[in-house]
Parts: C-alpha cells; sequence; structure tokens
C-alpha cells in the first residue's frame, strides 16, 4: 500500500498536464479509502488538494467536481468496506472518526481555502447519503463549522484565483441543506449573493447572459417544405446541450432556492438591489436574444404548420425545457425580493421601493414569452411576484404612469405582425388594468384605451381571443374608475355596441356576458354614469332583448383558444337572456319589476329543453343566493309569490288582471 501511495504520489507530481492528473483521481479514490496510516492519509489529502496542475486556471466546475467525487466516493466505499467481509484484509483499520479526522487535517495552509470546500463539502455530503450514524459525536457539526468557515474565507480571497469562487457556489449549492439553522446564520450573505447571481446567469458555467439565444438564428434554416429547421447537429443545438449539462444549470432549481436564502438573509440591502439589477438585465438580455431568433416569430399555435418534426420533436423542447427552468429560477429570486421588501423598512422606503417594483415588472415583461407559453403566469409564486409588484408601484402614480409609458405598445392604436410584440401587448393591457383608479383621465384615454381599442374591434383575429379578454377587462376597468366619468359617456355607447357586434365571434359567451354584466353594473345608480345617461341600463337590456329576438338556436363551438368552460355548450339565444339575467342584480327596482315579467317571457322563446332549463336555474340562483340587496330581493319576493311570477317562470303562465271580491259574495250578474 505504502509502495502504491509513493508511485500515486509521483506520478500526481510530475504530471504537467491537467488531465493526465485526473486519470490518476479514481487510483486516488481506492487508496485514500483503504490507508490505515493517519499520516499517509493527510499526505495524499493535501497533495490532491495543493497539487496546482489538478486545478486549472481559470477555474472549472468540472474539475472541482472530479476533487470533489475522491473525497465523496472514498468515503462511500470505507463505509462499505467497513460493512463487508470480503473487504477485511484490505480495508483501513482506522475508525471513521480517525480517518475522517485524517483527511480533515490535509486541508492545510499549502492549498487555498476555496479548495478546503471541495474537501469539507464532500465528506458532509457523503456521511449525509448514507445516513451514517457511526460518526463521533460532534463530528459532524465541526465539519459544518469547518465548510461554513472555509466558504467565508474563500469568499472573501475570491480575486487570488479567477473563477475559484465557483468552487463555493458548486459545493454549497449541494450541501447547504445539510447545514443546521445555527450554521447557516453564519454564513456571509453579503458576500455569496452577488457572487451566486453572476455565477448562476452570467458566468461561463452557469447560463452566460443568455446571449446564446440569440445565436441559435444562425442555425435556423428553411426545409424542402418551406418551414424552419434547426437540426440536433447544428453547432447551437450542441451549445444548448452543453450549458443544459453544466453543473450549476442542471442544479438552477437547489440555486434558485439557495439565491432566495441569501436574498432573505443578507444584511447589505445595497445587494438585494443590485441582484434585481443583474436580473433585469440579464432578462433584458434573453427578451432581446430571443427577438433575434427566427422561431420567436412563430406564433404557439402554428408551430404545426412553422416548424418540421425534428424541430417539434427533438431541438425545440430542449430549449423550451431550459427557459422553463430559467424563468422558474428568476421567479422564486423575485419572490424573496418583494417578500423581504414588505418587511424590510429600508427597502420598502421611497427612495428604493418604486425602482425595485418597477424592475420586478420589466423583469416578468422581458421573460413573458416563457411565462407565457408553459402558463406560468397562473402558479403562486408568479402571481405573488406580480400582484405585489402591482401594488406596490400603485402606492406612487407618478412612477406608475412613467412604467406604463416605458412599456407601451409600439405602435399604439395598431395589432403587431410580430407574435412577441403581441404578447408584450397582453403584458401591457394585463397590467394596465390595475391602475385606472390612480392614472388621470388623459393617461386612461390617451394609453390605455388607445392600446386595448385595436384588440376590442369585433373584425379582429379569432385566435387572439386572450388578448381580446384582455383588451375588453382594460376598457371596463377605464369605465369603472370614477375620475372617468365624463370619459365613460363617450365610451360606453361604442362600447356596447362593439360587444353585440363582437359576439359570438371573437367573444365567447363568458367574456360577452361578463362585459354586459360590467356595463350594467357600472351605468347603476348613484355612479357618475347613471346620472349623465340614466337609460344605459334600459337601453343594454332593450338591445341584448331585440338582439334575442333573431338570434340562433344552435350551439355555439367552444373556442379552443380559451380554457374549456365547464358549463354545457349554449346557444347565442341562451347566452343573450343569461346575459339579462346576469344584470337583474344591479337593476334599480322600477326597472327590476319591469324586466322580471319579460325575463320571464324570454326564457320560454328557448327553445331547447336543456337550455332553458340552464337558464331557469340560473334566474333561480340569482333570485335566491343573495346577489340582490335587501329592497331588490323584496321585490323579487313579492314577484315570485303573489304577482304569478313562479308560473310564469315554470309553465309560462301569465296572471290575468283580475277584480278581488270577498269570498261569499254575489256574482256581479245575479238578478237578486
Amino acid at each position: 500500500m505504502d509502495r502504491s501511495l509513493a508511485t500515486l504520489l509521483r506520478s500526481l507530481q510530475t504530471s504537467d498536464h491537467p488531465d493526465d492528473a485526473a486519470r490518476l483521481l479514481p487510483v486516488a479514490t481506492g487508496l485514500l479509502s483503504r490507508l490505515s496510516n493517519p499520516l499517509n492519509i493527510t499526505l495524499l489529502t493535501s497533495q490532491l488538494l495543493s497539487n496546482d496542475v489538478l486545478y486549472p486556471v481559470p477555474t472549472e466546475v468540472a474539475r472541482c467536481r472530479q476533487i470533489f467525487s475522491v473525497f465523496y466516493t472514498a468515503v462511500l466505499r470505507l463505509i462499505e468496506d467497513k460493512h463487508s467481509l470480503a473487504q477485511e484484509h484490505t480495508r483501513s483499520n482506522l475508525t471513521i472518526t480517525e480517518w475522517t479526522t485524517a483527511v480533515v487535517h490535509g486541508a492545510n495552509d499549502k492549498s487555498p481555502r476555496w479548495r478546503h470546500t471541495l474537501l469539507l463539502g464532500a465528506l458532509l455530503l457523503a456521511f449525509h447519503s448514507k445516513d451514517f450514524e457511526g460518526l463521533a459525536s460532534g463530528l459532524k457539526n465541526r465539519l459544518e463549522v469547518a465548510l461554513v468557515v472555509a466558504s467565508n474565507l474563500a469568499l472573501q480571497e475570491k480575486d487570488a484565483e479567477p473563477n475559484c469562487e465557483l468552487a463555493v457556489v458548486f459545493v454549497l449549492n449541494h450541501t447547504f441543506p445539510l447545514l443546521s439553522d445555527a450554521q447557516r446564520q453564519q454564513v456571509d450573505y453579503d458576500l455569496l449573493l452577488p457572487v451566486l447571481i453572476d455565477a448562476t446567469f452570467f458566468s461561463r458555467e452557469g447560463l452566460e447572459h443568455g446571449y446564446w439565444l440569440g445565436v441559435i438564428d444562425y442555425d435556423v434554416r428553411p426545409s424542402p417544405d418551406q418551414k424552419f429547421k434547426w437540426t440536433v447537429t447544428s453547432t447551437s443545438f450542441r451549445k444548448v446541450t452543453e450549458i443544459k449539462s453544466r453543473n450549476l444549470v442542471t442544479a438552477l432549481g437547489a440555486l434558485s432556492r439557495l439565491i432566495a436564502h441569501s436574498i432573505e438573509n443578507v444584511h447589505d440591502r445595497s445587494h438585494i438591489i443590485y441582484c434585481v439589477n443583474r436580473l433585469a438585465e440579464f432578462s433584458r438580455t434573453l427578451a432581446t436574444s430571443w427577438r433575434q431568433n427566427k422561431l420567436s416569430e412563430v406564433d404557439i399555435k402554428e408551430q404545426a404548420q412553422c416548424l418540421d418534426q425534428e424541430t417539434i420533436n427533438k431541438t425545440f423542447p430542449v430549449l423550451l425545457q431550459m427557459l422553463r427552468d430559467t424563468m422558474f429560477s428568476v421567479v422564486i429570486s423575485l419572490r424573496s425580493v418583494l417578500g423581504r421588501l414588505l418587511c424590510d423598512n429600508v427597502l420598502a422606503s421611497d427612495s428604493n421601493c418604486p425602482g425595485i417594483a418597477m424592475q420586478s415588472l420589466h423583469i416578468l415583461r422581458d421573460t413573458y414569452f416563457i411565462a407565457h407559453r408553459f402558463g406560468l403566469t397562473s402558479s403562486s409564486q408568479y402571481v405573488f411576484v406580480n400582484f405585489t409588484a402591482i401594488d406596490i408601484l400603485s402606492q406612487y402614480p407618478l412612477q406608475s404612469e412613467n412604467f406604463l409609458d416605458s412599456i407601451r405598445p409600439a405602435d399604439l392604436g395598431r395589432i403587431p405582425p410580430h407574435p412577441l410584440d403581441r404578447l408584450q401587448d397582453l403584458f401591457f393591457l394585463n397590467t394596465a388594468e390595475h391602475f385606472t383608479l390612480i392614472l388621470p383621465p388623459q393617461t386612461n384615454q390617451g394609453l390605455l384605451f388607445s392600446a386595448a381599442a385595436p384588440y376590442v374591434d369585433p373584425q379582429g383575429d379569432a385566435r387572439l381571443a386572450e388578448i381580446f379578454e384582455a383588451a375588453h377587462s382594460v376598457v371596463l376597468a377605464i369605465l369603472a374608475a370614477p375620475q372617468n366619468a365624463e370619459l365613460a359617456t363617450t365610451i360606453v355607447p361604442f362600447y356596447v355596441e362593439t360587444l353585440l357586434q363582437s359576439f359570438p365571434k371573437p367573444l365567447s359567451p363568458r367574456q360577452f356576458r361578463l362585459a354586459i354584466k360590467s356595463v350594467v353594473r357600472i351605468a347603476a345608480p348613484p355612479s357618475a354614469i347613471a346620472v349623465a345617461m340614466p337609460l344605459t341600463q334600459a337601453v343594454v337590456l332593450d338591445l341584448l332583448r331585440e338582439r334575442m329576438e333573431h338570434a340562433s338556436e344552435d350551439s355555439l363551438p367552444p373556442n379552443p383558444d380559451l380554457p374549456i368552460e365547464n358549463s354545457r355548450p349554449l346557444s347565442e339565444k341562451a347566452v343573450l337572456l343569461l346575459a339579462i339575467i346576469d344584470c337583474l342584480s344591479f337593476l334599480p327596482v322600477p326597472l327590476l319589476e319591469e324586466y322580471l315579467p319579460l325575463t320571464a317571457e324570454l326564457l320560454h322563446k328557448v327553445g331547447n329543453p336543456s337550455q332553458r332549463k340552464q337558464c331557469q336555474q340560473r334566474l333561480w340562483d340569482t333570485l335566491s343566493n343573495g346577489e340582490m340587496d335587501v329592497e331588490r330581493a323584496a321585490t323579487c319576493v313579492a314577484w315570485w309569490t303573489s304577482r304569478g311570477g313562479r308560473e310564469h317562470v315554470l309553465y309560462g303562465e301569465q296572471p290575468e288582471d283580475q277584480d278581488f271580491t270577498m269570498s261569499g259574495a254575489l256574482p256581479f250578474e245575479s238578478k237578486l
């Protein structure tokens, strides 16, 4: 064994190339796990950590992982040998504690601190992975203390060697969950957080600024059938595959959680602002690179028509998966930033708060092409980041107006042809609707309404149903804002006419009913619209009733571009009637008394029994489930019980007017 050790040490010292030295590492692993002399173990460990040929400059995570694996595997072999009778004569005679102590002594002043983290992290992870209980009491804690101390010192000395801090990131990413809470508190997060951000999103071992996304464009070529083709043999795809296989990228989920924890525990708030600014820089580069890529010109719904099968089945999914992981990492980091902001008086100050909120929304906008494709906008973490940033920014009207102006559609008043521009319009509309209450009427009209107007056009593309819905939401939000009362009087007539022209296409039944209901609710007294145009509600209902007379009884087909609705298919006539029923809760009592019998009469003009029953059920829910206030509810009860409403709804019978006489009185024509 001593002769083998001498040969190995001589070979390590005479190796001139890192690859030659790396070939000796499996031999070193075997020897390290079987040596019985503590001094020899310490000597071999010291050589593995101090031999510069094993650590080419600049530092590479792949090389660090090889050294990490030596100590990790040596521990596993040592434990296995202790439990194997076949290895009784070749295994180490030292106890686990003695062997571990000898190995740790090899981390001495001959090697830099960042290399010590490789040794300590490997030991800690190996003992934990085997769930080994033979470790002496307190030794695990000493390993944790040593790892944290070595990591902090290595981060302080990170300028000693290029990229040496990447080794610390690699080790902590694998071992941080194993540290006790007491040791986690000892980590110097002020040093760690900037290193984590730069290593993950900007280093050559991480996502490299996102520039590779634009380089793909050079390898996207037209195929013989005039489709885009991105082959698996292309240089850019090999680059994407190589990035995806990197140590820091494959562990992006754990790395994101470490970044989030660092944000929550960093002491110097300037590092949090640095983190947000760097994330904004990365997301901006990512969005710019994606726009330079031909694949961004392909709408999600047109992939089958524009991409060849190799791209659809092999190359594009790999790229999308990496973009999805990247998006998750960004959102997790922002979640911690905004969570910290809500609890930190310094970050929540007027000098920091709106800037962080705006940067967060810019990041979400730049990465929206990823979030929208995968439906991440409905995830709890994305929703928290989005609405928290909006809520914070809405406290600052001037900054809110500046932000919306900075993300306004490039060609206001027109639907852009590029899918990426339409996605950014969708983000603008979804965001802008939350600011209508704090914006002046001029901005609501000149910016928000102008941006939404082309998408509420009834002649618009039915495939853009999601953006149409967002545009309608913006218009309704504008109408609901009290300061827009004068503006609303000019918009409402145009908007109601547009709604009627837009149904059943491109508006879906759900969208149409919601829009009509919102208009009637906004026009209910004592709103400013009701004062300026008191007949708005009656006119809207009359238009619906008139439209219903000529509406089709055929069931409407579902819209493939919108989520499947739970209700059964309805005809145009049934949807119009349901829209009238939805509005009953907001009518003043005189108009309600007029429309209750009219609604009952319209029920029996729906020819389909199933759809008529569905409308009857909706009317009953409206009358009985608490949607109305006390006065309206009393009116409905009186109509249902005393004025023949029940019979009219269920059987279509209209009660005749009759004179009321006392029981037992003589008939009028009696001769007595």
